[in-house]
């Protein structure tokens, strides 16, 4: 399925999706092998390529290991934090989604030797393997942050979204407070590499256009800070945000990281070119640094000459696959290539690693490319979205090229997103888009 077919899909509530991938599963026959497979973590990509590899392989030994019960729907945090969406909109059982023929181990990883070919865990099991695929996701490092910790999300001003379902409902408390009483909010991203660059923007687009909607514009000062000298990765994006805030009156702070917050008396710290600066506020939208889990840095699986205060997976940005450890895959947040920290990013990363994993175990040479492709419907304002999509040249890449303009706000991009890319994202959790 190409990507006008995947969010076709989308629009017609993933139905598309699974039909087309059950058609294509009624045509293949299972390999057989006896192929040890461990995959970490049960998120998006761990899940998708179980349920793909159990359709493939026949005999396969897979197991998954990961210690969460509940599977977030990441992309919905969003909607969350706005007040759009209710938090258990985001939640739903891990089990149900894994198939039967899978192994789930509910464990955390310790430590990997890619020299023996073993995965240890915290509760003191150790598992061999023949082939490894490294999916955990990523980590908030919200210690990072001076004088915050996630208790704090709520009150004082204080939202964080990325957290989970609960701080991000936590977050809409202190964001719904701030669009009625007014003053300075401040809505920052980390210095480093991120999953979904767009949400920071996101948030600041739909807290302004709440406060626009209850009449009080004229009563918030609207501030974005972030570390990097541009709003956006891509530059034609960045221009379009910039303009957008531009319009808007949303005020910008570049090259500015935030490093410390005193709570009690509402001031955040942040470092700049030629020192640090305090800025007051009365809202204060926070995300922290990511990095990968611990285990990928001190089993030497993670780059060494770049990324290295982040810890990403060393791996070939085109076949996602260790430059190691050839028998080692890397997928979604953890991987180290220039871009892909999304779901969608995920939804076409798994084909890749499923086509070289199983091309291997035959004995051949798989022959799938990722390009990069990363997807963020930018919402601009309640119903009203961009679906930008961009690859690792950051060449616009629009799966409906002459009827969704990626840079116009458009209903039918808010609709995709809002309503429509769950099922979707449901469907590929299946491995059926």
């Amino acid at each position: 399925m190409d990507r006008r077919q995947f969010l076709s899909a989308a629009v017609m509530g993933g139905a598309a999706a699974t039909l087309v991938s059950e058609k294509a599963s009624a045509q293949a026959s299972p390999f057989q092998t006896n192929a040890r497979i461990v995959i970490i973590g049960a998120g998006a990509a761990g899940t998708s390529l179980a349920n793909r590899l159990t359709d493939r392989l026949d005999g396969a030994q897979i197991t998954l290991i990961d210690p969460r019960t509940d599977h977030l729907y990441q992309p919905g945090l969003s909607l969350v934090a706005a007040g759009l969406k209710p938090s258990g909109y985001v939640v739903s059982d891990t089990g149900e989604w894994l198939p039967r023929d899978v192994t789930w181990l509910r464990d955390r990883v310790a430590a990997v030797d890619p020299e023996a070919k073993t995965v240890s865990t915290e509760g003191g099991e150790t598992l061999g393997y023949d082939w490894l695929v490294v999916a955990p996701g990523l980590v908030l490092d919200h210690d990072a942050i001076e004088g915050f910790s996630l208790d704090m999300v709520g009150e004082n001003g204080i939202g964080a979204l990325y957290a989970g379902p609960e701080y991000a409902a936590r977050t809409w408390q202190a964001a719904s407070r701030f669009t009625q009483e007014g003053g300075t909010g401040l809505f920052t991203r980390p210095a480093t590499e991120m999953k979904c660059a767009g949400a920071p923007l996101k948030h600041t687009f739909l807290i302004d256009d709440i406060a626009r909607r209850a009449g009080n514009a004229s009563r918030v000062n609207m501030v974005y800070a972030a570390p990097q000298s541009s709003l956006f990765g891509v530059p034609i994006v960045a221009e379009k945000v910039r303009m957008l805030f531009e319009d808007r009156g949303v005020d910008t702070m570049m090259n500015r990281t935030l490093t410390s917050i005193d709570a009690t008396a509402k001031r955040a710290t942040f470092a700049t070119d030629t020192g640090s600066e305090e800025i007051e506020y009365d809202y204060l939208h926070v995300i922290p640094p990511q990095r990968a889990p611990d285990f990928v840095v001190q089993s030497g699986l993670a780059w060494a000459d770049k990324w290295t205060d982040q810890g990403w997976v060393e791996a070939d940005m085109k076949t996602l696959r260790h430059l190691r450890y050839p028998e080692i895959f890397a997928l979604g947040d953890v991987a180290g290539v220039p871009k892909g920290k999304t779901a969608a990013s995920v939804k076409w990363q798994v084909p890749v690693v499923e086509d070289h994993l199983v091309a291997a175990i035959q004995g051949g040479e798989g022959t799938e490319a990722y390009d990069g492709y990363t997807s963020c419907p930018m919402i601009t304002r309640i119903g009203r979205a961009m679906l930008v999509e961009f690859d690792y040249h950051d060449n616009l890449v629009p799966s409906f090229p002459g009827l969704i303009a990626p840079l116009e706000e458009l209903w039918i991009s808010w609709l995709m997103k809002e309503v429509a890319l769950k099922a979707t994202y449901n469907a590929m959790l299946r491995g059926r888009a």
